[in-house]
């Protein structure tokens, strides 16, 4: 049996923007000997799911985690916050429901197991921001983001075998995996209901089938509805 925690973080944020980010905590019955189950079903960072406020939630969860990633991705730190929280605590099993995007692939990493569902996909890219300044201010920015991108490819790496460098090529282009084509790069370890397929960590990530349609797309409906928050906002993979 599970009990929903509606978490107080998540009643301030109602009561701060008229509505309540949309994660949750399925609360195993004590000593029950089940996963808790945890959905994280919003953007990562003040717009959604905040670092500060998912760890504090997190802190009332004890044994083995089910987490339920559905996210378009946000902010970069939040979500590094997040991932190695979860790292460091180990017993976490991730799911990739329907999108992990950004840097919510690098919170799917987490995960002990990496589960995609068989329609779900993950995409990766470099960390981008918006800001406006003199030439030396967004020369010091660029150096920033590409410092903060192979932070994020070093991720990529360490679970899924290659390089640093062959995973920042990944992630110039905007690379989006299907569920099948994840598990192949490294990124996830099975999809659910398939059998698991080893993954050779020496391997360099393999190239998924391009799908530049869905990326422009994705990519122009980012920046026209949210052009003006994401330059507020600063880094943001």
């Amino acid at each position: 049996m599970t009990t929903r925690i509606w978490t107080p973080s998540q009643v301030a944020n109602l009561q701060r923007t008229g509505r309540a980010s949309w994660y949750s905590i399925e609360a195993s019955a004590s000593g029950s000997g089940t996963a808790t189950e945890i959905l994280i079903y919003d953007e990562i960072g003040e717009w959604g799911v905040t670092a500060s406020s998912f760890l504090r939630d997190l802190g009332q969860v004890k044994g083995a985690i089910d987490l339920h990633l559905n996210s378009a991705g946000g902010e970069v730190f939040d979500g590094i916050a997040i991932y190695e929280t979860l790292k460091q605590r180990g017993g976490v099993t991730v799911y990739v429901d329907s999108l992990a995007a950004s840097i919510s692939s690098v919170i799917a990493q987490a995960g002990e197991r990496r589960i995609m569902a068989p329609n779900a996909t993950m995409m990766v890219h470099d960390a981008s921001s918006g800001m406006a300044g003199n030439g030396s201010e967004l020369r010091k920015l660029a150096d920033l983001l590409d410092k903060t991108s192979d932070n994020i490819a070093s991720v990529y790496a360490e679970r899924a075998g290659g390089s640093a460098a062959d995973w920042r090529t990944v992630m110039q282009a905007t690379t989006w995996y299907s569920a099948a084509e994840a598990v192949a790069a490294g990124l996830a370890d099975e999809v659910r209901g398939s059998s698991a397929a080893p993954v050779n960590k020496a391997d360099p990530p393999k190239d998924p089938v391009p799908v530049p349609a869905i990326d422009n797309a994705a990519n122009r409906s980012a920046q026209n509805a949210d052009a003006i928050r994401r330059a507020l906002k600063g880094l943001r993979p």
